[in-house]
């Protein structure tokens, strides 16, 4: 019995992985980084909590990078794990995933950093999450299509009532970040539906003139 390999070359393509799963094992290894910088947090008695947000202070405008993967404690992480995780693979599904978490992670910090109440330190990733909520509740309707606007309407049915978290209640909750990161999904959805927008008109122009 012979065997044949194709020249160099000639190999069969691999096939890529479907998105959904490429998005799933995305989600997987991000919410595993979360409780492996948890475990080790807590094995350092939460010292590492004092990396978060400083506001005013221009030392502690290096918690922007950080709050969002710390945690004050295991309640505070498992609450936003199971939303987090959810939204998380359906934003990695629009394949607009490092701009818009981008967005929302500088909008949100800077938001805590310029109004949190003095000599606090907030961390948590809650503020991207609203960011996230609101970017696929609205994303459709900047980009006028109907199964956008669809999902959007469903997300709004299961998450809609945790953005009362906007407003101040509990002191011990940033509703800045809360706030906006909300605000941060909106420009996010925003400023991506224009530059979809040229492009489209950008071909279309290019499709006439051919």
């Amino acid at each position: 019995m012979s065997s044949y390999t194709p020249p160099v070359g000639q190999q069969p393509a691999r096939r890529a992985r479907p998105l959904w799963l490429r998005s799933a094992i995305i989600t997987v290894c991000m919410v595993a980084a979360l409780l492996v910088i948890e475990l080790i947090d807590a094995a350092m008695r939460y010292d590492l909590d004092s990396a978060g947000i400083e506001p005013r202070q221009v030392d502690g405008l290096d918690g922007i990078l950080w709050a969002p993967l710390l945690h004050a404690d295991w309640q505070h992480l498992f609450a936003n794990l199971m939303p987090g995780a959810v939204l998380c693979f359906l934003v990695l599904m629009t394949q607009r995933f490092l701009v818009v978490t981008g967005i929302i992670w500088v909008v949100s910090g800077l938001g805590v950093w310029l109004f949190a109440a003095p000599y606090s330190i907030t961390v948590g990733a809650s503020g991207i999450i609203f960011g996230w909520l609101t970017f696929l509740i609205v994303r459709g309707l900047f980009n006028r299509d109907l199964w956008q606007i669809l999902g959007g309407a469903v997300l709004f049915l299961i998450y809609g009532s945790i953005l009362w978290g906007v407003l101040p209640s509990d002191p011990m909750i940033s509703w800045q970040a809360h706030l906006f990161g909300a605000v941060a999904g909106v420009l996010a959805a925003w400023l991506l539906s224009a530059r979809d927008r040229r492009r489209r008109q950008g071909a279309e122009v290019s499709g006439v003139s051919s």
